[in-house]
């Protein structure tokens, strides 16, 4: 792509007027859920949640859901919460609230490969950093969920060249950030830190999402870059990306995210690569009946 069709591309995402913004009621309640889960108040979480109809409505749809054992119908929110407890409803309403990002056409992209990255790379990050002893595994899992959104950006503003994107990482094998740079000129690392600025994400998580395929270049956020730089590719390799297997062989210990990781998590030095793999199989199986759920949930 020229240097005149990248810049205008970036303008479209400086002037982006119609991508929904992050429904109201998310703001306040990503900031109260970054707290431990035992400060957290049943009825504060019920009160955020019950502000937003469809959020509400999803949230009471899972919580009917076979997947989580319940039988008995529940007809509250509070009730929902109380049954499916504070962690899984927390997951539930924040990828419930991002969910609602994604344009409704989207012919060339599949959504539901999207949100099972995403929310796989979710709760791969808070798996590994509690593992690793990372100190904050909630943060990482929220920056897991979001570190995606310049996709989103890319198929609002710029639906068709996407597409021919898409199609040349899958015929390619490549990672779709490399093809990005050579069909758009502009990765949607960049493209994700121009929304999260415009939409006053507080800088961690604007650094995750322009540096997580690039930690060397963060700055004052690696360690929580790296965890999610780490997670995002071991879903990859998983085969939890975007639809397609990438062509590549992979030693996480000569990861840059590695090295920057390992000195502020000591733990990481003894890592079992191998079971931690084999354990996310489990995870995988979870992450896709979920989506599913979340996805096909009501309107």
């Amino acid at each position: 792509m020229s240097a005149e069709s990248r810049a205008t591309l970036v303008k479209r995402l400086e002037g982006i007027d119609h991508i929904p913004s992050i429904p109201a009621v998310l703001t306040p309640l990503l900031h109260y859920m970054e707290q431990p889960l035992d400060r957290l108040d049943v009825q504060q979480v019920v009160d955020l949640i019950s502000q937003d109809k469809s959020l509400t409505a999803r949230c009471l749809f899972m919580s009917n859901s076979p997947l989580f054992g319940r039988w008995q119908q529940i007809d509250s929110v509070r009730g929902a919460v109380v049954a499916l407890g504070m962690q899984r409803m927390r997951d539930i309403a924040l990828s419930c609230s991002v969910l609602n990002l994604m344009p409704k056409e989207t012919a060339t992209f599949d959504p539901v490969v999207f949100w099972e990255h995403s929310l796989g790379c979710a709760l791969v990050c808070r798996q590994f950093a509690r593992k690793i002893g990372f100190a904050d595994p909630g943060k990482a899992y929220l920056a897991g969920l979001l570190h995606d959104i310049g996709i989103i950006a890319h198929l609002w503003v710029a639906p068709r060249e996407f597409a021919a994107t898409i199609k040349a990482a899958s015929h390619e094998h490549v990672p779709l950030h490399e093809a990005e740079n050579e069909v758009l000129g502009i990765t949607h690392c960049e493209s994700g830190r121009i929304v999260a600025q415009r939409w006053n994400f507080s800088a961690d998580f604007s650094e995750v999402i322009g540096a997580h395929h690039d930690p060397m270049s963060s700055g004052s956020h690696r360690d929580l870059v790296a965890v999610v730089s780490l997670s995002d590719l071991l879903c990859r390799m998983s085969g939890m990306g975007y639809g397609y297997t990438e062509n590549r062989e992979v030693n996480f210990l000569e990861q840059p995210g590695f090295g920057l990781l390992a000195a502020e998590c000591p733990q990481l030095r003894d890592f079992d690569w191998a079971r931690f793999t084999f354990e996310l199989e489990a995870y995988m199986d979870e992450v896709q009946k979920l989506v599913s759920l979340l996805y096909r949930g009501p309107q």
